[in-house]
């Protein structure tokens, strides 16, 4: 299986060129997965309601529809981040688009700092479905400080978790997302943004460094902190099936449920 990330810069507020931008890339691409990042049509750093309202779409809508469309054509499925309205409620949500139109749609759990003002925390479990026969989960971004995110979708048959990101914080997704391929021996594709946006007198600056990274949590391909990148590899998701990291020790036999708490 071929997989990958796009790292790129949004441009706030304007959704058209954003999933255009997004539908070309995935055009020119030979790959059968690839992920691009959270919020990824519109932007991050909102400062009002009616910001998010002008940028926010339903799901199924244009975002979808256009990937669908390019899916298609090229026989290639695409996780993308974006803002979504259901009737007065928005969510930081992810999308997995497919030639059949979308599999299966995610809205984040674990909101970030100011997310918390404009977002409705997303209250279902997290998503799996096939593609390819192989087995995708999702989280956004923050999702990756909480490693029973991770650990329930590996428990329940993930072999490639798929992570929009807009990561602020240097260093930290970068590592904690290896130690989740790791422990849960999963691939793992974060797809991280970068750049500056500044807005009033608000600014954040993100890290780049998208990376795919093997169940063995070693870093297959990897952007640099700044610019573009496009970056696909081949994968063998079986190896996501042996857990064992000795020959006396398995990741997910050895768990211990009757003493955790949580």
């Amino acid at each position: 299986m071929r997989v990958g990330f796009y790292q790129f810069s949004p441009e706030f507020g304007a959704p058209d060129a954003n999933r255009e931008r997004i539908a070309s890339v995935l055009a020119d691409t030979e790959a059968d997965l690839v992920v691009f990042p959270e919020l990824a049509t519109s932007g991050y750093l909102f400062t009002s309601k009616e910001e998010l309202a002008e940028a926010a779409e339903p799901i199924p809508g244009p975002t979808t529809g256009l990937l669908q469309r390019v899916a298609e054509e090229r026989e290639v499925f695409a996780v993308v981040g974006l803002p979504e309205r259901d009737g007065e409620r928005f969510y930081n949500s992810a999308v997995l688009v497919g030639p059949g139109g979308v599999l299966t749609r995610y809205r984040k759990a674990h909101l970030f700092f100011e997310e918390k003002l404009y977002f409705q925390p997303g209250n279902t479990p997290f998503p799996l479905c096939e593609v390819r026969g192989v087995t995708i989960g999702l989280l956004i971004c923050y999702d990756h400080m909480f490693p029973e995110a991770a650990r329930t979708l590996a428990l329940q048959g993930a072999q490639v978790i798929a992570h929009p990101s807009n990561l602020v914080m240097p260093g930290r997704g970068q590592l904690t997302t290896r130690v989740r391929a790791m422990e849960n021996r999963v691939f793992w594709v974060l797809a991280n943004r970068w750049g500056v946006e500044e807005r009033g007198a608000k600014k954040l600056r993100y890290t780049g460094e998208s990376h795919v990274v093997s169940p063995e949590g070693a870093v297959l391909a990897k952007a640099p902190a700044e610019g573009d990148a496009l970056e696909v590899v081949e994968i063998d998701p079986a190896q996501t099936l042996d857990k064992r990291v000795t020959k006396l020790n398995d990741l997910f036999e050895d768990r211990r449920p009757d003493l955790y708490r949580v």
